[in-house]
């Protein structure tokens, strides 16, 4: 057993294989609940359709569009769909060479994950998410009327529409990763990276990633002080992947960033008021994007 999938929708287990091609597997195994228990008391349908939705999404998102990304992620060796049941059959990616995982990183492994979130948005640039989430990440407003409902900071939540807008309407789209927190990379000893999580990928600006990483790995000064960094490393990254330099882009996505930032930080406060992340930079952020809406 790797781990419980959440609010005990299955389990992920690393399985031992006898005379294959390889020592051993990683299984996702999704199955429905017969009581649901979110962690946080969040019980509902509107949750427990997001989720179904999630784990079609990311069978989806492994039969059809893994295979392009420049990023590196688990090879997908076999899905079988039976009932309300999912079998994802993964690559060991222990095996492959990335058994590190990170509760905390200096500057050389935040930017080998901007690295990969560079690789991988450039990897589907311009690319219509068909069968996947149509605006990427677990997070995104209309899929959180609950939490939007008991959001108590009435001037967040009234700009909430307007800050969502913002980023849904940028020319520049690619597919972002949904949930890429720290705990969703693995690192291999030399500093390289790889990917895992795919329930939430979907259409958007790049930019909800980058903020997203950012804060799942940084306090509120370190991300305060290391902004304009954080920007400039994963724009050189990014601009490496491509043909061509695109300015336009860029000039879009940085002025985004901070728009990115307020759209979780909406979410967080509705969610989990109390939550480590809602903090003076968020709040200072969230009031700076709603002054110039």
């Amino acid at each position: 057993m790797i781990q419980e999938l959440w609010s005990g929708y299955g389990k992920i287990m690393r399985i031992g294989l006898e005379h294959g091609s390889v020592e051993s597997v990683v299984i996702k195994h999704v199955q429905l609940p017969i009581h649901r228990n979110h962690p946080r008391g969040w019980n509902t349908d509107i949750g427990h359709q997001r989720k179904l939705k999630s784990y079609e999404i990311e069978t989806t998102w492994y039969k059809t569009y893994s295979k392009n990304s420049a990023a590196r992620l688990p090879n997908c060796l076999a899905i079988e769909t039976q009932d309300n049941e999912v079998l994802m059959v993964l690559e060991d990616l222990d095996q492959s060479g990335y058994p590190l995982r990170k509760r905390s990183v200096g500057w050389e492994e935040i930017a080998s994950c901007l690295k990969w979130l560079a690789q991988f948005h450039a990897s589907y640039l311009g690319q219509v998410p068909d069968g996947l989430w149509e605006v990427g990440t677990y997070w995104h407003l209309a899929t959180r009327p609950q939490e939007l409902a008991v959001l108590d900071d009435e001037r967040l939540k009234a700009a909430a529409p307007l800050i969502d807008e913002k980023l849904n309407s940028c020319t520049y789209k690619t597919f972002v990763h949904g949930d890429a927190k720290l705990a969703n990379f693995c690192f291999a000893q030399d500093g390289q990276i790889a990917g895992v999580d795919f329930q939430y990928v979907g259409g958007g600006c790049g930019m909800k990633d980058v903020a997203y990483f950012i804060g799942s790995c940084l306090n509120e000064s370190e991300c305060e002080r290391l902004e304009a960094q954080i920007l400039d490393t994963y724009f050189d990254y990014f601009q490496g992947e491509l043909k061509e330099k695109n300015k336009a882009l860029e000039a879009e996505w940085r002025s985004l960033y901070r728009v990115a930032w307020a759209d979780f930080h909406r979410f967080l406060k509705g969610w989990s008021p109390s939550h480590w992340k809602i903090n003076s930079y968020s709040e200072r952020v969230t009031a700076e994007v709603i002054d110039n809406l």
